[in-house]
C-alpha cells in the first residue's frame, strides 16, 4: 500500500502537467544527470540557481546594449564568466555583481573587452564545443558527462571535478579538437 502513494503523487502531478512532454522529458533527463554527477544533487541544484541568478542580475545591471554579450556557467559554485563587454568597468562590475550571488566561491572572469562576436563566430564555438563533447563521451578514460564544456571565440574551457589522470586526457581530447585555438582547464582536482 505505501508502495502506491509515490506512484499516485507522481501521477497526480504529472496530470498537472496537461501533455506538457518537454517538462517530463527535460526533468527526466535532469534527473539521470543528477544520478551520474560527482556533485550532490544540492550542489547541481545551486549551479543552475547560480547561472539564473546572475544572469538576471546582470541583465538588471546592464539593460540590452549596454553590457555586451554574457554568459554564465556554474560548475561546484565555481561560476565562469564569457563573452564581449565594452570596457573594463563593465568587466569588472560583471564580477562583482556575480561574486554578491548567494553559494559563489570563485568567479573566472574570461570576458573580453570587444566587440560581439558575429553570429559565425558564435555557430563556430557551438560546433566546437558539440565535437569537444562527443570527443570526451567516446573516450573511455574519462567521464564525459561530468565536464562542462564552453567555447568561446574558439578558446575551449573545461570544468569539472576529475582526477589528475582524467583531467589530462580531458585536456588533451580539447586541445587537439578541430577548431579549437586554446584550452582553459578550470578542473578541480578529486582523489
Amino acid at each position: 500500500m505505501n508502495k502506491l502513494i509515490p506512484i499516485a503523487l507522481i501521477g497526480m502531478a504529472l496530470s498537472q502537467l496537461h501533455g506538457c512532454a518537454a517538462v517530463v522529458v527535460g526533468g527526466a533527463a535532469t534527473g539521470a544527470a543528477v544520478a551520474t554527477d560527482r556533485r550532490s544533487t544540492g550542489v547541481f541544484v545551486a549551479d543552475q540557481e547560480i547561472e539564473l541568478r546572475a544572469m538576471t542580475r546582470l541583465r538588471e545591471t546592464f539593460p540590452e546594449n549596454t553590457g555586451g554579450k554574457i554568459s554564465v556557467t556554474s560548475y561546484n559554485r565555481q561560476v565562469l564568466l564569457t563573452g564581449q563587454v565594452p570596457d573594463e568597468a563593465v568587466r569588472a562590475r560583471a564580477t562583482d555583481i556575480v561574486k554578491d550571488v548567494p553559494d559563489v566561491r570563485t568567479v573566472f572572469n574570461e570576458l573580453t573587452v570587444s566587440g560581439v562576436t558575429s553570429l559565425t563566430s558564435r555557430a563556430s564555438d557551438t560546433t566546437v564545443t558539440g565535437n569537444v563533447k562527443a570527443r570526451l563521451l567516446r573516450n573511455e578514460s574519462v567521464p564525459g558527462t561530468q565536464i562542462k564544456v564552453v567555447t568561446e571565440a574558439g578558446v575551449v574551457y573545461l570544468m569539472g571535478l576529475l582526477t589528475q589522470a582524467e583531467a589530462g586526457v580531458a585536456t588533451e581530447v580539447a586541445r587537439t579538437t578541430s577548431g579549437a585555438t586554446k584550452v582553459v582547464t578550470l578542473f578541480e582536482i578529486v582523489k
